[in-house]
């Protein structure tokens, strides 16, 4: 048991059987126990971190079980510097997801906290499993326990309809991968991952195995057209349901694309990249205009994510060193950002029940350090200098700047309007008169809020000042993937 992503991906598991075992009226002992359970799994995500090696492309704490040896399948795990960080990712998040309902969920408390950790154990694989049945399997599994967050212990009326939306429109997208997944394994006779990154497909089955992957993966990240479900479900979703989501879900498809479509596809990745920068940069314009002119909270964050996951896509497609790069810390950077902005939502949200914008006026006067806080992950969420946003989006727009110099000004107007709607939200929250017809009872963030903000303060203002932390252990699993479309 000396290899850490075993004991990374086992320890939810054990969370889950004592939650199992524990009787559903010892509601205080589950929350102890999910939480110990995510500190613990935290933990040991930090090791794998302390004991990577940065300076090779190879998989590290690889192990392989005999699944079905007869019909060459096999469950193996290993890491590599493009997935080490959003294992981190997952880890982080969802103990402050469990911080953040300490107090808020009052019903089948012990059913919710083992959605989470059934969660966080699907997570983990995802980003840790190297072979391409056993991710689709874990990549789908996901949608079950967040189907139930979203539809149980989700805020409003339309909670059961955005749950459906959010199945319905990832399943139907995965659907095409299932049917490309066992036509790759009926070919090569394998669905190993290192395997299928050596397998030269004809052109022809390249571009059709890549739409049938892009099917699920633009469902996931969400690019437009396919992003409907996001802001429906966001809005839907509990405070932690809407972090997990932003946080680490749309950061599934992404991954896809960097571990599966480029290498495994690298002909079909150059032949699509047009598609893809088109469709980026109609999500970046869209979606920043579309987010002016929210009125719900949550809506306004979500769809600021379509937005900067466009970002995401321009920087993967470059295909180029400092693109994947910045669209890795961009995805990593959103991920800390909307969650902390979706916490701040759901705080104002605990006290006052609504999220709809025109109740809100003049908090600063009120809540001096939630204030503060809003202020800090709003100059984040429009990329300001000494933020970990900013990196991400200058190394992406050098990684295109080198391609396409057009696609570069159409995407900083991008930044521009991120800037807009982010200042805009802001000023209209803190700024201005008290509406007192409204509300007349202010509390400012507790305690534990503050200790479920200042950790994602800590990492935004780490990455943004010391990002080499981060590209350091990344480099060279991104030279290797850039080397196989060569």
């Amino acid at each position: 048991m000396s290899n850490p992503l075993i004991l990374t991906s086992l320890t939810p598991l054990v969370g889950l059987l004592i939650l199992f075992i524990t009787p559903a009226t010892k509601e205080s002992f589950c929350r102890l126990v999910a939480l110990n359970t995510t500190c613990l799994t935290f933990l040991f995500s930090l090791i794998l971190w302390i004991q990577f090696d940065s300076h090779t492309s190879l998989f590290q704490f690889s192990i392989t079980f005999d699944w079905l040896p007869s019909i060459n399948l096999y469950y193996t795990l290993g890491i590599d510097g493009i997935s080490l960080f959003f294992i981190l990712l997952t880890t982080l998040l969802t103990v402050l997801c469990i911080l953040v309902s300490w107090s808020s969920v009052k019903f089948l408390v012990k059913e919710y906290l083992i959605c989470f950790l059934l969660l966080e154990f699907l997570l983990i694989q995802v980003f840790s499993v190297l072979d391409l049945l056993w991710f689709y399997i874990f990549f789908e599994s996901v949608l079950i326990p967040m189907f139930l967050i979203v539809g149980i212990w989700g805020s409003r009326e339309r909670k059961i309809r955005a749950a459906y939306q959010f199945f319905l429109y990832t399943l139907i997208g995965s659907l095409l991968m299932l049917v490309a997944l066992l036509t790759i394994y009926f070919q090569v006779g394998s669905t190993d991952l290192q395997l299928l990154g050596h397998y030269n497909f004809t052109e022809l089955k390249q571009i059709i195995f890549w739409l049938a992957f892009f099917s699920s993966f633009a469902v996931k990240i969400p690019m437009i057209p396919f992003h409907i479900w996001l802001p429906e479900a966001h809005a839907e979703a509990p405070t932690a349901g809407s972090v997990i989501l932003a946080g680490i879900l749309l950061k599934m498809g992404g991954y896809g694309f960097l571990r599966f479509s480029i290498p495994m596809f690298p002909e079909a990745s150059i032949y699509f990249t047009p598609l893809i920068f088109t469709l980026s940069i109609i999500a970046i314009l869209y979606a920043s205009l579309t987010t002016l002119r929210q009125v719900d909270l949550k809506k306004i964050i979500a769809y600021s994510s379509v937005s900067h996951m466009g970002f995401v896509t321009i920087g993967i497609f470059s295909l180029n060193l400092q693109g994947i790069e910045g669209s890795i810390l961009l995805m990593l950077s959103h991920g800390l950002v909307s969650s902390a902005l979706f916490l701040c939502v759901g705080i104002l949200y605990d006290r006052y029940k609504t999220r709809i914008l025109k109740y809100y006026s003049g908090l600063i006067q009120v809540m001096p350090i939630f204030g503060i806080f809003f202020l800090f992950f709003t100059f984040a969420n429009l990329g300001f200098p000494g933020t970990s946003s900013f990196i991400g989006e200058l190394l992406v727009l050098i990684g295109i700047f080198q391609i396409n110099r057009i696609l570069t000004f159409f995407a900083s107007i991008g930044m521009i309007l991120g800037a807009a709607y982010s200042i805009w939200l802001f000023n209209r929250i803190n700024f201005g008169g008290l509406k007192t017809q409204y509300f007349s009872f202010f509390q400012d963030i507790s305690r534990r809020e503050f200790w479920i903000l200042l950790p994602l303060t800590i990492l935004i203002l780490w990455m943004g000042v010391y990002p080499i932390a981060f590209l350091s252990e990344m480099h060279f699993s991104i030279l290797s993937l850039i080397e196989q479309l060569i």
